[in-house]
């Protein structure tokens, strides 16, 4: 059955490409009990329970019938959304929080499925500089752009943006009819006006707003890469660049973009009307994290020139850029994890050493070091190494420190501390993204 509905989105994706202007008329037909299983099989096991705190496991046990119900209300159009749970997480500012709307299991298998089908379609349209939430790419093949474009193209300059609150801004009606420039199916386009009207759960209280598409919902990401890829991506490429003096290149991962030029003035002009271009579609930049930097092959020396010692930096998927020299003297970028990234990492593991201070040392042992691995995997770029160094040894004391709170005999002797860690060694740092495979791709 996945090959029949693989074959199925590859004419699809075959008919998209052909035919960038073609409008489908009828792709409800596509979600069937096999498209929903697999979109349940695809669900993080895991994940927190929306409102109607049915668990993964608890679908589990009888999934068959159920998807066929689900499926029954999809047709028959008895299917109703149901509201978001929204819980808040920490941002990299200690006291501020960032608001994430959690659906219930159900939605978020009809969502999986709608999200399958359109892929199809918008992958076929999305452009080489969009990299967040697509099928086989991610953050570290981003992180790779930025250091092919800037190294390897004649860029000067480097305009820093962020949007605030992009996904609680985004104009539905306008999302709507950037939706209809592809797919006029009446029944996908209900069940995704139904996700964006739903509303969430607050304090016991619903809550529905006129904007946005619902930070957390499976479906958001898609619907958020379709509206900046009309709204940024498309324009930019389209109409701006034709009309600059040099050369310019965009880097997005979702919200999250930079701008990169040749020359000082193409990035001025840019900066002058991006403002204007996302106020049409109800977007803001922020003013205080939106800058236009000097950064490339000329930007050290032209700071000594201006007596200056080092030359500004920009911060990008949780790394910090910087320009650099490699040994051969030739211009390169060095990156550094952004310190609010290092200390939200250490603060998280030392609230787990915390509360699990009692537990056996082999199942602390366990979890940490799958905390360090998963840190290194994102985090271990070539030029990192120092800041991997020290998130691990600072990982190391932080376990000691609360080993010691578990009885009142005092703190632990460094002694017994390594006596600990030959028995369960910490991973070490490690280089998950070396240079050599960033080369091969320039």
């Amino acid at each position: 059955m996945p090959e029949i509905m693989s074959t199925k989105l590859d004419r699809i994706a075959n008919l998209a490409k052909e035919d960038r202007e073609r409008q489908f008329l009828s792709l409800a037909h596509l979600l069937t009990p096999e498209a929903l299983t697999e979109a349940f099989g695809s669900l993080r096991k895991k994940a927190a329970a929306g409102v109607d705190g049915v668990t993964y496991a608890e679908y589990a046990q009888d999934a068959p019938r159920r998807i066929r119900e689900l499926h029954d209300r999809l047709r028959s159009r008895r299917y109703r959304a149901q509201p978001l749970r929204r819980i808040f997480i920490p941002k990299e500012k200690p006291g501020e929080r960032r608001p994430i709307s959690i659906p219930s299991l159900e939605d978020k298998i009809v969502q999986r499925a709608v999200v399958m089908v359109l892929n199809a379609i918008y992958e076929q349209d999305f452009l080489e500089c969009s990299f967040g939430f697509r099928p086989g790419r991610g953050a570290q093949d981003a992180l790779d752009a930025v250091y092919r474009t800037i190294v390897g193209r004649r860029v000067s300059y480097v305009l820093e943006a962020d949007i605030q609150g992009y996904f609680d801004a985004i104009v539905r009606s306008q999302l709507m009819e950037m939706i209809e420039r592809r797919v006029l199916d009446g029944s996908l386009r209900r069940l995704i006006g139904k996700w964006m009207r739903v509303g969430v759960i607050e304090d016991g209280r619903l809550l529905v707003t006129q904007t946005g598409v619902g930070q957390g919902q499976v479906v958001s990401p898609l619907l958020a890469n379709i509206y900046l890829h009309y709204v940024l991506d498309t324009w930019f490429a389209e109409e701006i660049v034709p009309r600059l003096q040099g050369e310019a290149y965009e880097i997005r991962y979702a919200d999250d973009f930079i701008l990169c030029f040749q020359h000082r003035r193409d990035a001025e002009r840019v900066l002058e009307v991006l403002p204007q271009r996302f106020g049409k579609y109800g977007l803001r930049l922020h003013p205080e994290k939106t800058r236009l930097i000097e950064f490339g092959r000329f930007a050290a020396a032209n700071a000594r020139r201006r007596g200056t010692n080092k030359p500004a930096t920009f911060d990008f998927l949780g790394f910090t850029h910087i320009c650099a020299r490699s040994r051969r003297g030739r211009f390169t970028i060095h990156v550094r994890t952004i310190r609010q990234r290092l200390r939200r990492s250490l603060r998280r593991a030392s609230e787990w050493c915390r509360w699990h201070r009692h537990d056996p040392v082999p199942e602390q042992h366990a979890v940490l070091s799958r905390m360090l691995r998963g840190h290194y995997q994102y985090y271990g770029r070539s030029t990192n190494s120092l800041c991997l160094r020290q998130y691990y040894r600072r990982v190391r004391r932080i376990w000691r420190k609360w080993l010691s709170r578990r009885t009142r005999g005092g703190p632990m002797t460094w002694t017994r501390y390594e006596a600990i860690l030959c028995r369960h060694p910490l991973p070490s740092p490690r280089i998950a993204r070396p240079w050599t495979r960033m080369g091969s791709r320039a």
